[in-house]
Parts: C-alpha cells; sequence; structure tokens
C-alpha cells in the first residue's frame, strides 16, 4: 500500500509540477508558448545574428533562442524571463551545455531593462507588452539595431521584412 502511496504522491507532485510549468506564466503576464525549431531559425537568420551581437531574448522560456543564437551564431545573448522556474531551467542549462562566456540570465523585469547596448532584440510576447515594449525601444535601441518579433508586430512599426508563414517581423532602428 506504501509503494501505490509513493507512486500516487510522484504523480500528483509531476502534476502540480507541469500545471505550474504551463500555467504560472499567465500570472506573470505572458503565457508559456516555446518558439518552434523553424521559427527560431528564421528569426536569427533574418536578424543575421552573429558574433558581434549582443542579443536580448525578452521573455526567454527554456532558451530556445538563447542557447542556438550563442552556439551556433556566437553571440552575446541575455535571456530575460520572469517565471522562476523557467529561470532556475535557463541557469541549469547554461551551467551544464550551454557556452557559460556569452550567456547571461537574467531574473526579472523586461520592462525594467537598459537596452541600450543591444544589438539584436529577439520577442514573442503578447500585444500589451509589444506596446508597453515600443517607447522604450525607441528611446533606447540605437540606429541599426534589429528587433525580430514572431507573432505579434511592434505596433506603430513598419516592418522591414515580414514572413507570412513563421509570422516573423524583422524590425530595423533607423
Amino acid at each position: 500500500m506504501s509503494l501505490l502511496l509513493l507512486i500516487a504522491g510522484a504523480f500528483g507532485i509531476l502534476a502540480v509540477a507541469l500545471v505550474y510549468f504551463v500555467f504560472a506564466s499567465f500570472a506573470f503576464g505572458a503565457g508559456y508558448q516555446p518558439a518552434p525549431r523553424r521559427v527560431v531559425t528564421t528569426m536569427l537568420e533574418k536578424a543575421e545574428v552573429g558574433p558581434n551581437d549582443l542579443l536580448f531574448d525578452l521573455g526567454a522560456g527554456t532558451g530556445a533562442i538563447v542557447f542556438r543564437a550563442a552556439r551556433e551564431r556566437g553571440a552575446r545573448v541575455v535571456g530575460v524571463e520572469v517565471e522562476p522556474l523557467r529561470v532556475a531551467i535557463l541557469r541549469l542549462r547554461r551551467r551544464f551545455g550551454g557556452p557559460k562566456d556569452r550567456v547571461q540570465i537574467e531574473w526579472g523585469n523586461l520592462f525594467d531593462l537598459n537596452f541600450r547596448d543591444a544589438t539584436v532584440v529577439t520577442v514573442f510576447l503578447w500585444p500589451g507588452a509589444m506596446e508597453r515594449l515600443r517607447p522604450i525601444f525607441e528611446a533606447q535601441l540605437r540606429p541599426g539595431a534589429r528587433v525580430v518579433s514572431h507573432w505579434h508586430p511592434v505596433p506603430g512599426w513598419e516592418p522591414e521584412w515580414f514572413d507570412r508563414e513563421t509570422r516573423v517581423y524583422l524590425y530595423r532602428r533607423p
């Protein structure tokens, strides 16, 4: 009987952790949805991410963009995430396999960041967040900086490039 209780308890803990992982992000302002591999590839290619870039990934999730940009493109990357469990996952990935020298993980509010040194910003956030970020980008991003968004456009900006299939928008600051 005790083995059955132990198994039931383990499944209960797993179920609670899964529900938290998927739905807790709503409490922080955005639902969790990982960017598909093809979308990440398109975002990195169209932004022409390379070794001279400092890329900020806003709402880094579990690191699909963060680790590919650092590993495959040689970029320095700041992954920003507000949800504590995902921050822990990002930090574990960095410690046990990520390119430690090129990846920094920030736990905090992306609206409080300083983007002045960013050459690329990647986002997969809801429209309300995009609306709030626009004036921050306009005030802080240098000329030539690229903003690449999946699914939701930056309100009021005209994309330099848009792919209807992957719903990737590319913007370049004038």
